[in-house]
């Protein structure tokens, strides 16, 4: 849709506020949807504690292992943590 046809169905003339709306709305469907997703799959190695994420990596939204806490080989996420881990590491990190 065209920001003229946007302006016909809405009933004004005024351009900016129009552009102005559509701006705004863009910008609320952005924070119910995600946009620009892609998938990265690592592999995990016996005795590796950290990885290298990729450079462009923004934010995660889900980490899934498979067989974790369950015996039939299927994905599961891992549960984000909301506090501080009552278990300390053994190397202090």
């Amino acid at each position: 849709m065209k920001v003229k046809e946007f302006m016909e169905r809405v009933g004004t003339t005024k351009t900016g506020r129009a552009v102005a709306y559509l701006k705004d709305a863009m910008e609320d469907m952005n924070i119910y949807s995600e946009t620009h997703v892609a998938t990265e799959k690592i592999d995990i190695t016996s005795g590796q504690r950290f990885y290298t994420l990729p450079k462009t990596l923004v934010k995660i939204i889900d980490l899934r292992v498979k067989s974790h806490n369950n015996g039939n080989d299927a994905y599961r996420s891992i549960p984000r943590l909301t506090f501080e881990p009552k278990i300390k590491d053994s190397d202090g990190q």
